[in-house]
């Protein structure tokens, strides 16, 4: 997968995974990482797919509805990519924190759906339920960060609220912070994320 790793100065910080919206690419989100923590590795991914020539992480059939089975394929892909560069570039694998917007933050949450140890945490930015009726691996331990809109046309309030309420049966430590705004990515929840980082 196309990426960048930049190595942290503090090798005891976990890996913040970027994971960039619809039509972004590994460049977008490194301004946020700084903003989260200026310390830690960092490791920002390119999605796979293409739609209508827009990197994204999976494929989709239509606004809101998930192709189930590239879905599947790719949080596979992602996670085993994963292996690798923990591998490559020597930093701890089971210290991984993913920062995903929008698809980034789907396919974050995907992994925590689909793999118990692929990351320890996230902060998800506008995310939706990535799959519904199944089972999710006891995630115990892990802390998720879910920042909102009121008003978000594509990711309403009610998927925010259900996807914490799965998070949370499957034993996660989940906080959700709202923004009385639509689907954009604001200063004031990236604030929110870093203050919560800040307690992890």
């Amino acid at each position: 997968m196309k990426h960048i790793f930049n190595k942290g100065t503090n090798p005891e910080k976990p890996t913040l995974l970027m994971l960039h919206g619809t039509g972004g690419n590994e460049l977008d989100l490194l301004p946020l990482a700084g903003r989260i923590d200026d310390e830690a590795s960092l490791l920002s991914v390119r999605g796979n797919v293409l739609e209508n020539g827009m990197p994204r992480f999976f494929r989709r059939l239509a606004e809101g509805v998930f192709d189930i089975e590239d879905l599947i394929f790719r949080t596979k892909e992602l996670n085993e990519f994963l292996d690798e560069a923990a591998d490559k570039y020597e930093f701890n694998r089971n210290n991984i924190l993913a920062i995903g917007y929008s698809n980034g933050a789907n396919i974050a949450a995907s992994l925590l759906f689909h793999y118990q140890d692929a990351i320890k945490g996230a902060i998800l930015h506008h995310p939706m339920v990535p799959r519904k009726g199944i089972e999710l691996p006891d995630l115990t331990g892990k802390s998720v960060f879910i920042a909102a809109g009121t008003n978000d046309p594509i990711c309403s309030p009610m998927e925010s609220t259900e996807l914490q309420s799965l998070l949370e049966k499957a034993n996660a430590n989940v906080e959700i912070h709202w923004e009385n705004r639509g689907h954009q990515l604001t200063v004031t929840e990236v604030e929110a994320a870093a203050q919560w980082y800040k307690k992890l």
